[in-house]
């Protein structure tokens, strides 16, 4: 089996799909690797091709008006993004990077639209992913709204624990590595403000922090803060390193 099949055979959405329909699709795909930091796509580019995340991490950004990054998803393996391409042929907005070293499966627009046609499976499970995505961000705008810095890093210490939090025996450790300027970034703060509350959330026991590290101490307390239940880990969460 190649590479790609093995990549697409993988991804939820194209579970349910005969061999010969995952072939086809792979015949008329590419996979590339990226190195880390390395641009994707780039705003105004053309919608012409969905990606799929086989290995490694990438991250969804806009820039402000006034140059400043803003990051609005991260994306994990076996996760489709640049999926506007099966919607809509006008330019992009928004931008996507390789956090790490990532191996990217690049599939034709008209290819994942033929294959929406026939699977309604296929369509359900990008409406989902759509709906999710614009979920969050939709929140994120309301906790920039109207939300303290410290509140809105809070919120975001939990979804990201919810997503990529894994028990050990210190307390519950992000997988995912992010500097205090990538979740200023994500929060629309600064990096200084950031570096400020993680440290005064380090002093009332609620978390730890090494270099590019952290380990939520007390995920219950941490969420009661914001008047939030503490989030429930995903069982592919838990069981990742």
């Amino acid at each position: 089996m190649s590479e790609k099949l093995w990549y697409l055979k993988n991804c939820p959405l194209f579970e349910r799909l005969a061999s010969e329909e995952l072939q086809s699709i792979e015949a008329r795909s590419k996979a590339r690797l990226f190195p880390r930091g390395t641009p994707i796509y780039l705003p105004m580019d053309e919608t012409n091709s969905v990606f799929l995340l086989a290995s490694g991490r990438v991250k969804i950004c806009h820039l402000t008006p006034d140059g400043k990054q803003s990051i609005l998803a991260f994306i994990e393996p076996g996760e489709l993004f640049g999926e506007l391409a099966m919607l809509d042929d006008g330019p992009r907005d928004e931008y996507a990077e390789s956090v790490e070293k990532s191996t990217v499966v690049l599939i034709p627009g008209e290819v994942m639209r033929q294959t929406m046609e026939s699977h309604a499976g296929v369509t359900l499970g990008v409406t989902k992913l759509i709906g999710l995505r614009r979920r969050r961000i939709e929140q994120r705008l309301k906790n920039l709204l109207f939300l303290s810095n410290r509140d809105r890093l809070t919120h975001l210490l939990l979804e990201l624990a919810e997503q990529y939090g894994v028990s050990d025996a210190s307390g519950l450790r992000l997988r995912i590595q992010l500097s205090h300027q990538e979740l200023a970034n994500v929060i629309g703060s600064t990096r200084e403000t950031v570096t400020v509350v993680l440290g005064e959330m380090q002093q009332e026991g609620l978390l730890s922090l090494g270099r590019r590290k952290i380990v939520i101490s007390d995920l219950p307390r941490l969420a009661s803060t914001v008047q939030r239940p503490a989030p429930k880990l995903s069982v592919e969460s838990a069981n990742r390193p």
